[in-house]
């Protein structure tokens, strides 16, 4: 059937979170297992036929998430609940649907997103808990945690974020590298502290990358006034090393209609 004539006339949303551990990160390429692809292979399993899952947008290799939404289309309606049981009862136990909705026509998992939310996680301990190791920076020496928070708001309000996105010449930050994040926040937690990321997108691995400056920083191996000259330089590679992946999740993605049922 030619979908391009005739879409499918359903379209479903799916809230995911997974350890990323494994994975080559959420985006399908070629020789290596990801996110994306093992939940629309067992998708097509359960609906006996082709399915595209569409993410909210792509996390690297390591990283994790608690809140990334993607959407696909069928032409029947589904049961949701047992769609949801379905689906997990195949998947591996380190991704799970947590939630499937029927949304309308005009939702796009990615390009009808209106906030998202990360969060990186810094384990500030001499020795780490080995339990935490998989989901944590391991910062065993001296950190400045005034100069970490000071150096990560510099960062909120509009910019251009050319100097702090990966592939700057292809995709968004092409087309666009200007953002507005709405917050960075410390927080505390039981090993160290969280930085909480918000804005309404981000460009590729920004907030590693943004991580990583604000920790070099806090360091004492940059000084807070060199932030404003990187932003200007618009050169990825007076950035300095992004943050490690297996620091960061995906929290949340936010839409109109959260926003109205808030």
């Amino acid at each position: 059937m030619d979908t391009t004539k005739n879409p499918p006339k359903f379209k479903y949303k799916l809230t995911t979170a997974y350890d990323g551990t494994q994975y080559s990160g959420w985006q399908i390429q070629p020789n290596a297992i990801s996110i994306q692809e093992i939940i629309q292979d067992k998708l097509e399993i359960l609906l006996k036929r082709k399915a595209t899952v569409v993410g909210a947008g792509r996390t690297d290799a390591g990283v994790h998430a608690m809140g990334q939404v993607a959407h696909f289309r069928h032409d029947e309606e589904l049961d949701l609940f047992r769609i949801l049981a379905s689906l997990n009862g195949l998947l591996p136990r380190d991704i799970r649907v947590k939630k499937v909705e029927a949304v309308p026509e005009d939702f796009h998992a990615r390009f009808s997103a209106i906030n998202k939310e990360y969060h990186y996680h810094l384990n500030l301990n001499f020795v780490q808990d080995p339990f935490n190791r998989l989901y944590s920076w391991h910062l065993p020496e001296k950190i400045n945690l005034d100069l970490l928070q000071e150096c990560a708001q510099l960062f909120v309000g509009t910019h251009d974020f050319t100097s702090f996105a990966n592939e700057a010449k292809a995709g968004a930050a092409a087309r666009n590298p200007i953002r507005t994040i709405k917050r960075i926040e410390m927080i505390p937690e039981r090993e160290g502290v969280r930085l909480e990321f918000e804005a309404g997108s981000f460009l590729y691995k920004m907030v590693r990358n943004l991580t990583g400056m604000i920790i070099e920083v806090a360091k004492g191996k940059r000084d807070l006034s060199e932030v404003s000259e990187i932003l200007a330089a618009k050169d990825r590679r007076r950035a300095g090393r992004a943050a490690p992946a297996h620091g960061l999740f995906l929290v949340k993605v936010e839409y109109p209609k959260d926003k109205d049922e808030g």
